[in-house]
């Protein structure tokens, strides 16, 4: 089967990336499932609801998050009600919403993990014992199982991959928003990328207007809040193959399509 993994939609203009892009990018890689990474959907800061019926209307299989899920109040009733659109599932007992889902695509049982990781980031449970709780969990109800790893440092994200190597499909990494280049196939078997990059503006900083950025920089302070930027717009992610009777993939490759693909296809060549 093969999978489109779309990195870290960036606000309004990510959604509009994603809406332009998305069943274009999917039908020219021929791929049976998309799974979206949506937290910072909402003006570049957490996802709402109604960023949830954009992208199940675009096809989107499973919605993955991060740490800022929690910073819309109103998509927590979602979280415990749509078991497709997920959180870390190595958050404390007691939060609304699962770190897993297992979904039907053609014949194969589909299995997304969602983990995050702690250098850097909330000191929240241990996402390698929760990766061992999970797959303890799916083993027998799953065919194919994939992870996004939403997680600051570069050396975690990698931990990880050489963690579950040989264990699940795909380790794909999100969250730091800018498109790493190691994107290989692990001695094990399986795909791994330390960050997909972004669905947004390469225009800005990770996705951000440059001028609040180097407000930060220079002044230290943290002044108006982060706005995302509008220029420049990809959509980033990887298409990875994987062998449904293995579990394990055979090929992974970086995706960055500028939007004025879309605009091509719509208004005929630029």
């Amino acid at each position: 089967m093969r999978i489109l993994f779309v990195a870290d939609v960036i606000g309004s203009p990510g959604r509009k990336v994603a809406k332009g892009l998305l069943r274009l990018v999917r039908e020219e890689n021929s791929a049976d499932a998309v799974i979206l990474n949506g937290e910072n959907a909402a003006g570049g800061f957490g996802i709402t609801p109604d960023a949830v019926v954009e992208f199940r209307e675009l096809g989107v299989d499973v919605i993955t998050t991060g740490n800022h899920v929690w910073d819309k109040r109103e998509i927590l009733p979602l979280l415990d009600r749509d078991p497709r659109l997920l959180r870390p599932a190595n958050y404390p007992a007691g939060n609304a919403g699962k770190g897993v889902a297992v979904v039907e695509v053609g014949k194969v049982r589909l299995a997304v993990m969602n983990l995050q990781g702690r250098t850097f980031m909330p000191p929240i449970d241990d996402p390698f014992r929760a990766a061992d709780a999970l797959l303890a969990e799916l083993e027998g109800n799953a065919d194919v199982v994939v992870v996004d790893f939403h997680a600051e440092a570069t050396s975690e994200k990698q931990a990880m991959g050489r963690y579950l190597d040989g264990r699940v499909g795909a380790v794909v990494g999100t969250h730091t928003h800018v498109q790493t280049a190691d994107e290989r196939i692990l001695p094990g078997g399986t795909a791994f990328i330390t960050d997909m990059g972004l669905t947004g503006s390469l225009g800005g900083i990770i996705g951000m207007k440059t001028e609040f950025s180097l407000h930060r920089q220079l002044q230290q302070t943290k002044g108006e809040r982060m706005q995302p930027a509008d220029n420049d717009l990809h959509l980033q992610g990887v298409v990875v193959d994987i062998d449904p009777l293995t579990g394990l993939a055979s090929s992974i490759g970086r995706v960055s399509v500028p939007y004025a693909r879309s605009l091509e296809t719509a208004f005929g060549k630029l």
